[in-house]
């Protein structure tokens, strides 16, 4: 995610990510230069049509562009709902786990270090795996053993063998405060303070899989594309009657206008990436393991 100073207009406008969105759209851009040049070649110049002769108007293409625009703000709506939500999920996900290593720091007392240090590990563990969970797999390089008596490789080995990794570490810190009540550790009190965190843990994945594994309706998509590009290839012919060959660079600027605001959509609706407008989850992570670590010692 790029961090910014929103009052700085100048470095905005220069800013590295639009030379990003102009290399990932210039074969676009490219394509409807070529198709208006050859456009206005074939009226002005083969035809040698005069513009008054030619009944080019821009009066269909601003009508056109009204509904279009109306098309792309709910387009943009859309894919920063599903980011601000995603964000929302995460920014709980914060919450849960300080609040949980808070209430293992309260009910498990310093002398008793194995357990600390088992909760120390695991949940940073739990959003590690989440992490890597919601876009290509679990790296395990970036996961801790457990504690010192139960071997790592066991633990690895584990995990490897199940689908949803998350669901495994969270299975494992139920299993534990259980244990801790079963030993008389924690009361029953204790317990039932300590389920509604690890509950979170589990709600807060599922809303980030259906933001994940449920993308933009398909006719939805499909048909805002071709409304676009039936826009675009037919505004050379509005065009080229008032302003001739200066056509082309109006073309141009049009597209990369629109085609641009359709990229930033596309990137965000799928906030759990490394797009660079993707939420910045790594950091996230890392900041939730100090945290944890602080608390738990």
């Amino acid at each position: 995610m790029i961090k910014y100073n929103p009052k700085a207009w100048f470095s905005l406008i220069v800013h590295s990510y639009s030379r990003h969105v102009l290399r990932m759209l210039l074969p676009a851009l490219i394509f409807f230069a070529g198709f208006s040049f050859a456009v206005c070649y074939v009226i002005l110049d083969y035809f040698d049509l005069q513009p008054h002769e030619f009944p080019g108007t821009t009066a269909v293409h601003s009508l056109l562009g009204v509904v279009l625009g109306l098309f792309l703000v709910f387009r943009v709506n859309s894919a920063y709902d599903r980011w601000w939500e995603g964000r929302r999920m995460w920014g709980g996900l914060v919450n849960s786990t300080r609040n949980l290593a808070l209430k293992l720091n309260a009910f498990i007392g310093p002398e008793n270090h194995e357990e600390r240090a088992y909760f120390a590990r695991m949940i940073p563990n739990f959003v590690f795996a989440m992490k890597e969970h919601l876009r290509t797999g679990v790296q395990f390089s970036e996961l801790e053993g457990p504690d010192d008596k139960f071997p790592d490789d066991k633990f690895f080995d584990a995990l490897k063998k199940v689908k949803h990794k998350p669901n495994r570490i969270a299975g494992l810190l139920y299993e534990r405060v259980n244990a801790l009540y079963k030993k008389g550790a924690i009361t029953g009190d204790h317990l039932l303070n300590l389920d509604k965190e690890l509950k979170d843990f589990i709600d807060l994945i599922g809303a980030c899989e259906r933001i994940k594994n449920t993308p933009i309706p398909y006719s939805y998509s499909m048909f805002i594309k071709k409304f676009i590009f039936i826009y675009l290839i037919t505004l050379p012919f509005g065009f080229v009657a008032t302003f001739e060959y200066f056509t082309i660079g109006t073309v141009v600027l049009v597209s990369y206008l629109i085609l641009s605001v359709e990229l930033i959509a596309e990137e965000i609706e799928d906030p759990f990436g490394r797009d660079i407008n993707d939420l910045p989850v790594d950091e996230i992570a890392v900041r939730i393991k100090e945290n944890v670590k602080e608390i738990l010692g």
